[in-house]
């Protein structure tokens, strides 16, 4: 079984993370319950700690003495340990179904995503108003959180959601390198994304169910977006975005 990790958004206290061994910092609440109550681990075991920042933390569980629900860690050592991908990707991502957003965050950060931007597309059947939109984002990140505390991953990703679709193709690095997902376009991703930067940004877009219409297509081509297809096959929203990720990481290096 692999050390435990949790996410804990200062575990330093403001001191640095070369001034944070020896420290004891408590737990945020769900991470001591499940520490406790779901993993029931003792007191004096191994855990990690990671700051989202790409630092983590060697520490060992203590129960909390005025919380019996709570727990504490003591920190014996830190460093900034990087995990993350090879090359910087940024999936826009066509609102669809919640339980379809919620794999594909999780999964996205697992392969090793930077960012992913949510907006709205002509054709998505999903609306959300604006107190769903901060409940829904909320949840987002803490599913982006819980991801990498599992991947091991030091650093979340950025999960944003955009007003519509104009704003989510904006919402990329300046000099990107941007790719929209179309089953009719004339080459595949594999042709037009061979041969770039090892350190260039990358950024794929995919449509909801029914795809994108001609005048989003049109829009992402004003901005840069060449249109690309995953082969022969017309994938699912929440597959087509992964295989594009996991083809872009292969063919920048990140398997060898």
């Amino acid at each position: 079984m692999s050390t435990p990790r949790f996410f804990v958004e200062d575990p330093s206290q403001g001191r640095g993370v070369a001034a944070a061994a020896g420290l004891t910092v408590p737990l945020p609440a769900p991470a001591g319950h499940h520490a406790r109550r779901v993993l029931r681990l003792r007191p004096q075991e191994p855990i990690v700690l990671f700051d989202g920042n790409g630092n983590e933390y060697a520490a060992a569980l203590l129960y909390d003495p005025l919380d019996a629900a709570g727990a504490l860690a003591q920190i014996h050592a830190a460093a900034a340990v990087d995990r993350e991908a090879r090359v910087a990707i940024t999936l826009v991502q066509a609102l669809s179904a919640q339980d379809k957003i919620d794999w594909l965050i999780e999964k996205c950060v697992e392969l090793g995503v930077a960012r992913v931007v949510l907006a709205p597309a002509e054709r998505s059947v999903v609306r959300l108003d604006e107190g769903r939109r901060a409940r829904r984002l909320e949840r987002w990140r803490d599913i982006a959180t819980a991801a990498c505390a599992q991947c091991g991953r030091n650093r979340v990703p950025q999960i944003l959601l955009a007003s519509d679709l104009a704003a989510a193709l904006r919402a990329v690095p300046e000099g990107s390198r941007r790719w929209l997902l179309e089953p009719q376009a004339p080459r595949g991703l594999g042709a037009a994304g061979e041969g770039g930067s090892g350190s260039a940004a990358l950024v794929c877009a995919v449509g909801p169910e029914g795809g994108f219409t001609a005048a989003e297509q049109a829009q992402a081509a004003a901005l840069g977006y060449v249109a690309v297809r995953l082969g022969t096959r017309v994938l699912r929203t929440e597959t087509a975005g992964l295989a594009a990720v996991a083809a872009l990481l292969a063919l920048h290096g990140e398997y060898r």
